[in-house]
């Protein structure tokens, strides 16, 4: 192990700004972010991020370590909030404290395997003529008119209305689990501070905790089919979630099925649209629908970076990391990454090898994945098929989230 590295010189500071990823404000770089993603590979793939307090990992062995190594306990106890002064955040983090997303070993494994229970993909299967009904009662609703926002009238729509239905809730209730989806998404999201948000972000959170609880109550009265229901029956040699631990994955899985999902759809016709050549292959040849899907993952990743925490001091591209030592390892730059992927910037609908890291790896790989893709598979293939002459509406502006982390468009307004 080398020895620690020295603190960075003024000059060295303003160096490492020019790399850093608080750039990800500017929304020239937000919204093509690849240009600054291949600069970190290249001149700085492991990098300390001063203005982020963190470490930036951006190739794809590197991130591969981070995301199968490093510790995805990151989330500070109400306990250590409240000894900080920050106790104001501890409605937030009684959730997701309790989230597998943001748990270890056994306690992340318990978790797992009562929601792998829950979440097999003979349920996913059995979903898929239905999605498939779904995506076609979307269309209908727009042909006619000849134009629409891609993102509000499918791309937000479709896995909304799924997911209420796998959660088994009232699908009425869409809208309101969606606002409440965006408003943690960006909490997850985002890594900057941003306390004119907070007071949103906790009225969230205690909103969504007293419907799940309520919903819980009903179910148990009277059992309906569902996640939810699936989550109060699952059992492994007689361990059980507890409805604190119900709630907190069934938000974390609600927020993941959603913003995951709309992002895939809006940036995956986004990407066709403005590659020609490859939109025109896959029209030609819809076997390809399975490679497509992954392909738009890898190129324009929903879920962008994720944070760890190193378990130990450790060596990581030449680097020292101590232990505890934030890390943000960047899935969207490792599946540009020219040592795995050949020609990274370049589409191709038909790409071989494409283990990319889209949907993270290792023990917190995303078990919606197999959700995720489907919804993704039928929903390409039905837009391309109804909408022959889609296009993107000459007079668009683009504008993507101001989410950092989980890549995606306000609106896609397009044309037919």
């Amino acid at each position: 192990m080398s020895s620690p590295n020295p603190a960075p010189t003024p000059a060295a500071r303003r160096s490492e700004g020019a790399l850093s990823l608080y750039r990800l404000l500017d929304p020239a770089v937000l919204a093509d972010p690849y240009p600054l993603y291949h600069r970190l590979r290249e001149e700085a793939p492991v990098h300390w991020d001063p203005y982020l307090f963190s470490w930036v990992v951006t190739r794809y062995a590197d991130v591969q370590t981070v995301l199968h190594s490093y510790s995805a306990e990151r989330t500070p106890t109400p306990e250590q909030l409240t000894h900080m002064g920050l106790e104001s955040f501890n409605p937030v983090a009684q959730v997701m404290v309790k989230q597998m997303l943001f748990l270890d070993g056994e306690a992340h494994q318990r978790l797992r395997g009562l929601a792998a229970y829950a979440f097999t993909p003979g349920r996913v299967a059995v979903l898929r003529g239905h999605i498939e009904q779904i995506v076609h009662q979307l269309i209908d609703e727009v042909q006619s008119k000849g134009r629409m926002d891609l993102v509000r009238d499918f791309a937000n729509p479709l896995p909304s209305i799924v997911t209420a239905e796998m959660l088994g809730v009232p699908v009425a209730d869409r809208f309101q689990l969606k606002e409440w989806s965006a408003d943690f998404a960006e909490m997850l999201g985002n890594f900057q501070h941003n306390p004119g948000r907070l007071p949103r972000v906790l009225k969230s959170v205690e909103e969504m905790t007293a419907y799940f609880r309520n919903a819980i109550r009903e179910i148990r009265a009277k059992p309906r089919e569902g996640l939810i229901h699936a989550f109060l029956t699952a059992e492994t040699n007689g361990d059980r979630f507890t409805d604190e631990e119900v709630i907190a994955n069934v938000i974390v899985t609600m927020v993941g099925g959603q913003e995951t999902t709309t992002n895939l759809i809006g940036n995956g016709i986004l990407t066709l649209l403005r590659n020609p050549v490859q939109l025109q292959r896959l029209r030609s040849d819809y076997s390809l629908i399975q490679s497509a899907v992954e392909e738009l993952l890898r190129y324009e990743s929903p879920s962008q970076h994720t944070a760890r925490l190193a378990p130990e001091d450790t060596e990581l591209g030449g680097m020292v990391i101590r232990k505890r030592q934030a890390v943000m390892a960047v899935m969207a730059a490792a599946n540009r990454d020219p040592d795995r992927f050949p020609n990274p910037d370049d589409l191709d609908l038909g790409r071989k090898e494409n283990k990319h890291l889209a949907f993270g790896h290792a023990a917190h790989f995303c078990f919606g994945a197999p959700l995720a893709r489907m919804e993704g598979q039928l929903a390409f293939e039905a837009l391309l098929r109804r909408l022959p002459d889609l296009a993107l509406d000459p007079d668009a502006k683009l504008v993507w989230r101001h989410n950092l982390g989980l890549r995606g468009l306000n609106a896609l307004p397009v044309v037919f």
